[in-house]
């Protein structure tokens, strides 16, 4: 085997490992967290809105703030945009092709508007070709404004069917001692194995001779999306529909506020022109058709339309593909 061939199975094997860690990783981080909130008498239901929102876009997070840190910002920015139309296209769309989803809580329905506007204003900023540290300022206001909104919702909420399916799967299990120890864990697990995650795929880019952007929205973004997918298809699977669509309506509220935010912060620039023709068209697309069939009628997501995202899901990779092997035949 050349010495090529053993660094791209390295690369590999640093890619893979990354994605298996960071599950786990964020998995730890939610646990700790979730049970020092507990401990702390914090009620299931904000727990459920905000520390495992959050916690869910750990591996986002992390692998934006170590993509900007070593200078790819486009692979960070990839990886917002991409989990975003993984989170509703794939993930979304899988889960209800085989179980159809039903909104009742009454908070979740008013987190889609929420989350369109946040989704509008992130793509207006964007419109100019540049990720400023400005946006990132105004992003991070963002994610601290939708984060106390949904305390309040929660602490003023009389009676929500989300609340009994977080008090379901949130409770105090472990001491304060055991869930800080989870949570250093958790929170130093996310931080090795995202640092190797995007080591692994610059370097895959690299050899490959893709962009960093496509390396993000592609493999990254499917990759770091699945902490979502596993709680999306569990909560189906246990009949909290309502969980089910509020881990992607949240996680796509913090990709935006808080992985978005971060190449602005520790690295504003400009970035390629496809992701403004591009890619959050699509997202934009996504976010307005995921709104429409969750909050526009009765609350139902059906096989359907869930087989018409992930048809959709399919269709923007492909394109990406086709991106990608006309530039490379230019």
């Amino acid at each position: 085997m050349t010495v090529l061939g053993n660094i791209a199975l390295l690369d590999i094997g640093l890619i893979l490992g990354g994605f298996v860690f960071l599950i786990w990783g964020a998995d730890r981080f939610i646990e700790g967290a979730s049970g020092i909130a507990c401990n702390f008498g914090v009620s299931p239901l904000i727990i459920g809105l905000t520390i495992v929102g959050l916690g869910t876009s750990a591996p986002e997070v992390l692998v934006s703030i170590m993509a900007s840190l070593q200078g790819n910002p486009q692979l960070a920015i990839g990886n917002a945009i991409g989990s975003n139309i993984a989170n509703i296209a794939l993930i979304l769309g899988a889960t209800s092709l085989f179980i159809p989803l039903f909104v009742k809580s009454a908070i979740l329905r008013r987190e889609y508007p929420v989350m369109l506007a946040v989704t509008l204003f992130a793509s207006f900023l964007l419109f100019d070709g540049e990720l400023s540290r400005n946006d990132g300022i105004a992003l991070l206001m963002v994610l601290v404004a939708v984060i106390l909104l949904l305390i309040w919702l929660a602490k003023t909420a009389k009676s929500d069917s989300i609340e009994a399916e977080f008090k379901a799967e949130i409770h105090p299990n472990m001491n304060t001692k055991k869930a800080l120890f989870w949570f250093v864990v958790g929170l130093i697990t996310l931080l090795v194995s995202s640092r190797a995650l995007v080591v692994g795929a610059v370097h895959i880019a690299t050899d490959f001779g893709v962009s960093d952007l496509v390396i993000g929205l592609t493999i990254i973004a499917v990759g770091t999306s699945l902490p979502e997918l596993a709680a999306s298809i569990s909560s189906a699977l246990k009949k909290e529909y309502d969980i089910a669509i509020g881990n992607v309506i949240g996680s796509n509220i913090y990709n935006i506020a808080a992985v978005l935010a971060v190449p602005g912060l520790i690295a504003p620039g400009t970035f390629l022109t496809e992701i403004i023709h591009r890619d959050v068209p699509v997202m934009l697309v996504l976010t307005a058709l995921f709104f429409l069939f969750g909050y526009g009628k009765k609350g139902q997501i059906n096989r359907l339309e869930g087989a018409f995202l992930l048809s959709l899901f399919i269709a923007y990779q492909g394109w990406i593909f086709i991106s990608i092997s006309g530039a490379s035949s230019l």
